[in-house]
């Protein structure tokens, strides 16, 4: 089993004492990236990590939380699909890592859809120049859960695949804004949309990760916002919550859930209600006990057995899926996209 590369960071750097070039030569991957452009004329920062002496043998495109971006620990979760034969494509959202910004503001997302509607743009492109007959699988994060969600609802039958990681399907009560702010989160956001005056009960990274280290490694990124969210971001991430709440039912896309049991930033108890109410008939919940929000901020020991499972999650239904059509391929075509 292929060691998940943040063993090798420190404090400071994803990549430890190497440079970038050294970090991917070391783990014997490719790396690319470019700019694309959205529909809202937005520049928004695509990457992808490619096996080098490893068969490549589907597709991880990877989603990101709020405040986080594709640079930093995610780009070490990629790495080790990459190292495990996958492609990992992954984007930053508008305002987030080398993305522009909606009217140039850092991590804000007044509205979803968009974000869902770049994530779409982009895989839908980079399968289709990659690898169009490879099985493709989601990965995501917290919010990227809530928005890998909505891509699975909107292209049924596309994807193989679905790892939802601390996945934000309901915010715990622990760091919502305190009562009665919460319910004038609607007012702020239409009067003051930009107000940054938005409480949490304390700062993602200090409640995400357990290892101290770690947690100043999150810091130490020069692209990752600490602020407090604005008034419609702050909206917006409730709303997804209480929407998606109500299209459970609807998830058929293959599932594997993993959260920490001990995450006090989305609700362990949300993402037990999706994996009840979920149609999907391959589905699996793990919850660790004890871990935090971030499981790549756990101890090693940790780390190694949620990331291990993924790994081996993805393997197992690659290689299903290349049994199924009998020539080691997914399909003729990456699916439609639905309106």
């Amino acid at each position: 089993m292929a060691r998940h590369p943040i063993a090798e960071a420190d404090e400071k750097s994803p990549f430890g004492t190497l440079t970038p070039q050294e970090f991917y030569a070391r783990h014997s991957v490719s790396h690319s990236s470019e700019f694309i452009t959205n529909a809202r004329g937005l520049k928004l920062f695509t990457q992808w990590w490619t096996p080098l002496n490893t068969p490549i043998t589907g597709i991880v495109a990877v989603v990101h939380g709020f405040t986080g971006e594709s640079s930093w620990f995610l780009q070490l979760t990629s790495v080790l699909f990459a190292k495990s034969g996958f492609t990992a494509c992954a984007i930053d959202h508008q305002g987030h890592g080398f993305s522009e910004g909606l009217d140039g503001l850092e991590a804000h997302i007044p509205s979803i859809d968009g974000v869902v509607d770049d994530c779409i743009q982009f895989f839908y492109a980079f399968r289709a120049r990659h690898a169009p007959d490879l099985p493709a699988f989601l990965y995501a994060e917290s919010l990227g859960g809530a928005i890998a969600l909505y891509i699975s609802l909107r292209q049924k039958g596309a994807w193989e695949g679905l790892i939802l990681n601390g996945a934000m399907c309901g915010i715990s009560a622990k760091f919502k804004p305190p009562w009665p702010l919460e319910h004038f989160l609607f007012i702020a956001a239409k009067l003051i949309p930009t107000w940054r005056v938005v409480p949490t009960r304390g700062s993602l990274p200090e409640v995400s990760f357990k290892e101290p280290w770690k947690r100043k490694l999150a810091i130490a990124s020069p692209r990752r916002t600490v602020a407090r969210p604005r008034a419609a971001t702050a909206y917006e991430l409730v709303r997804i919550c209480n929407d998606l709440q109500g299209k459970f039912e609807e998830v058929d896309v293959p599932l594997l859930i993993v959260h920490g049991g001990d995450d006090v930033v989305c609700d362990p108890a949300c993402i037990e209600e999706l994996y009840k109410r979920a149609a999907s008939v391959d589905k699996t919940l793990k919850i660790y006990p004890g871990m935090w929000h971030q499981l790549v901020g756990e101890p090693e020991e940790g780390v190694e057995l949620v990331f291990g499972e993924m790994v081996e999650w993805l393997k197992s239904r690659a290689s299903q899926t290349a049994e199924a059509n009998g020539d080691g391929t997914a399909r003729a075509a990456v699916g439609s996209i639905s309106e």
